[in-house]
């Protein structure tokens, strides 16, 4: 998205610090980003959900992959060249997501 962007993170290990690894993620885009262009990149803060047991990763995935297709940026999820993930190709996340829509649509 050209002002936001969402992550779908997981600790893995039971020392995991979600707050750490965000400033550290921000810390180092941003050195990147004002490097090339002499701009800020991060507003201060960020909105944050916890994923519990009973929440179905299938919709977030969706939901995200979706994000620039219900925004007109592309016609297809798997168009939108910043998609990607450490783990999985951006085809298979599409297949795991499935047709899932929000409850909203």
């Amino acid at each position: 998205m050209p002002d936001h962007a969402h992550l779908l993170l997981e600790g893995t290990a039971p020392d995991a610090d979600f707050r750490e690894a965000m400033r550290q993620w921000k810390q180092q885009t941003s050195h990147v980003w004002r490097a090339r262009t002499g701009q800020p990149l991060w507003q201060l803060g960020y909105y944050d959900r916890v994923l519990r047991e009973n929440d179905d990763t299938r919709a977030v995935v969706a939901y995200l992959l979706q994000n620039p297709v219900r925004a007109g940026l592309v016609a297809a999820a798997t168009d939108w060249p910043w998609t990607g993930s450490a783990k999985y190709p951006v085809l298979d996340l599409a297949i795991h997501a499935g047709d899932w829509n929000p409850p909203w649509r």
